[in-house]
Parts: C-alpha cells; sequence; structure tokens
C-alpha cells in the first residue's frame, strides 16, 4: 500500500502543487490520479519514488517512509514509464529493458534473459529486442518502456500520461495491454492521466483533483459516476457520465433466448452456427455479436443499429447462444444505475 498522511509540497517560488493531501492506495490495484493541468497530480506521483520531495507531511510505500531510504535505491525499487517511454536511443530494445536488473547487479546475461521474457510479455517479438528506439512506432515504444519499468519485478508500478503521444487506435490497443498485464501481475499501479475516458476504463479507483493540488474525490469508478461529490467533480466527468457507467457494466446478467422465426428480418448463422448478418428478402444488414463480458453500453448501441433491436449474443469461439431484446438492455441499464447510486 501507498499511504500519503498530510503531505504538502510548495515550491520555491511560492506554488503550493500539493495541499494536505491523505490518500491510500490499494495494494495491487489501480489507483488513477486525475485533474486539468497544474493540479499537482504528477507532482504527487513523483513524490512516491521522490523525485520530488514533499514540503511536510509523510509518504509510506510499503508502510516504510519514503524520505527515509535511499532516493537511488528506491527508485530502483519502483517501476516508472513516463509519457515518451524516456529510451536511451542508443542502445538497443533489449539493453533498454535491462538496464535496472544491470544497476541491482543481476549480471548480464541474467538481465537480457529478463528483457527477452519482458518484450515477449508486452506484445513484441524478440526480433525487436535488436533494434534501436528510434526504428519502433510511438506505441512500441511505450510498450518498451513498460517492459522496462517490469525488468526487476517491483511491486509499484508508476505511470505518468503514457499512452498520451500516441494516436487514439494505439492508445486503446495499449490500454487493453495494461488491462491484461495488470491481470497477471497484480502490481500496485498509479496512473496519471487527463483523460477520465482513460481512467474510469483502468482506474480501480480514481483520485479527482483541483487547482492548487486539492484532493475532492476518490472512490471506485461506478461511485464516482453515479454520485460525483459536488459540482466541480460532476462538470469534471462529463454530461456522459451515465454512459460512461454503462461501459463498465458488462451483458453477462442480462437474459436471452432463441433468435426469432417468421419475423420481416431473420439472422442468418454460417454452416458453424456464427452469426453472420441480418437479412430481409433481398436486403442485409450488418450484424456485430456480443459476448457477456461486453458492456451494456455496446449492447445498447448495438440494438439501436440493429433492425429488429436485437443483439446476437455468441460464446467465446463467436458461436450463437441466443439474443438479448433492447427492452431487457435498457432494463438492466437502469438497474445498473440504481444500484449504483444505493451503493454509493
Amino acid at each position: 500500500m501507498i499511504q500519503f498522511d498530510a503531505v504538502h509540497k510548495r515550491f520555491p517560488n511560492g506554488t503550493t502543487a500539493v495541499h494536505d493531501l491523505t490518500l491510500d492506495m490499494a495494494e495491487g490495484g489501480v489507483t488513477v490520479l486525475v485533474g486539468s493541468s497544474g493540479c499537482g497530480k504528477t507532482t504527487t506521483l513523483r513524490m512516491i519514488n521522490r523525485m520530488v520531495e514533499p514540503t511536510s507531511g509523510t509518504i509510506r510505500v510499503g508502510g516504510k517512509d519514503v524520505t527515509r531510504q535511499d532516493a537511488a535505491e528506491l527508485r530502483r525499487s519502483i517501476g516508472y514509464v513516463i509519457q515518451q517511454a524516456g529510451l536511451f536511443p542508443h542502445r538497443t530494445v533489449l539493453d533498454n529493458i535491462a538496464t535496472v536488473p544491470l544497476l541491482l547487479g543481476h549480471g548480464r546475461r541474467k538481465s537480457r534473459a529478463r528483457a527477452a521474457e519482458l518484450l515477449e510479455t508486452v506484445g513484441l517479438s524478440a526480433e525487436a529486442g535488436k533494434r534501436y528506439p528510434h526504428q519502433l512506432s510511438g506505441g512500441q515504444q511505450q510498450r518498451v518502456g513498460v517492459a522496462r519499468a517490469l525488468a526487476a519485478d517491483p511491486p509499484v508500478l508508476l505511470m505518468d500520461e503514457p499512452f498520451g503521444a500516441v494516436d487514439p487506435v494505439v492508445r486503446a490497443q495499449l490500454q487493453d495491454e495494461l488491462i491484461r498485464l495488470q491481470q497477471e501481475l497484480s502490481k500496485t499501479i498509479v496512473f496519471v492521466t487527463h483523460d477520465i475516458d482513460e481512467a474510469v476504463r483502468l482506474g480501480d479507483r480514481i483520485a479527482i483533483f483541483r487547482t492548487g493540488g486539492h484532493l475532492v474525490q476518490c472512490a471506485a469508478p461506478t461511485e464516482l459516476l453515479a454520485r460525483p461529490a459536488d459540482d466541480f467533480v460532476a462538470d469534471f466527468l462529463g454530461a456522459e457520465r451515465g454512459l460512461k457507467l454503462l461501459s463498465l457494466k458488462t451483458l453477462a446478467a442480462v437474459p436471452q433466448g432463441p433468435a426469432p422465426e417468421g419475423g420481416p428480418w431473420a439472422l442468418v448463422l454460417d454452416a458453424a452456427n456464427k452469426p453472420l448478418h441480418w437479412a430481409s428478402g433481398d436486403a442485409e444488414l450488418p450484424v456485430r455479436p456480443l459476448r457477456d463480458d461486453d458492456s451494456l453500453l455496446s449492447a445498447l448501441n448495438e440494438s439501436i443499429a440493429s433492425p429488429t433491436g436485437l443483439i446476437a449474443r455468441v460464446d467465446a469461439d463467436g458461436v450463437l447462444t441466443g439474443v438479448s431484446s433492447r427492452d431487457d438492455i435498457h432494463h438492466h441499464a437502469g438497474q445498473a444505475h440504481t444500484e449504483a447510486r444505493v451503493a454509493a
């Protein structure tokens, strides 16, 4: 666990970056710090590994006061990923990843073997390890940055807007990769972003800051979306926070039944019982089958696009399991909002 106890940071020019922050970040969870520029979220992150020293208060990582540890040793024990990856341009990808294990005295062979394992972990080929950073795309460089941060198997990973400099498609892919890695590795992650959609997608808890380094609210995404603490939080979450809430709820509980027969539109299947399209006479409309782990928001969107108001449900292999109606999806969407408000 990472604990902030009455932490204050004032810079020599008199600017208060963080004001009296008391906050616990759960072990094995993802805590996302969000807010507009200048609200103190990056300063908060950097105080954890002492790249910025607190003016007052106490910060503990694993129960130990960070200010009573050697700063260099502390930083080697904490993974750190920044927006531009921060790779050494004159070193190969493999040697970039092996940097921290080498500093920790693990030996060149062991360090490079660990780096090679991590290339695969973050979805890069062994061939990529032989290249230099400038020979990689922005998304690939960010994957290398994550691999390097994981190389010494640190319990804590700090990520400062790591996906902010890549295009939206690559950003979504990197978010997926981080979700997969976290399910596998269960690190304690502190993630800074200005993008509330990214925060909702990645965070177990979201801490919202306002200018002057004031923490306004810290809560699970569902609680935050259902019951913002004040108008500032509500405005920051945006007018579509109800839709964001539905993006967190899955389709699993929505009932399904057999595809109807004899109507104006029929669901056409292939020989393996996988949905192909909706058909009516000579007309065909696309179908986007959904699985149990898809969101209620995706289901609502698909039910609107469907000519019947029905969505096709499939298993992990893409085989049809049934269909669900727009009315049932709407009912569960309303139920999700009610449950979130009660829980909050």
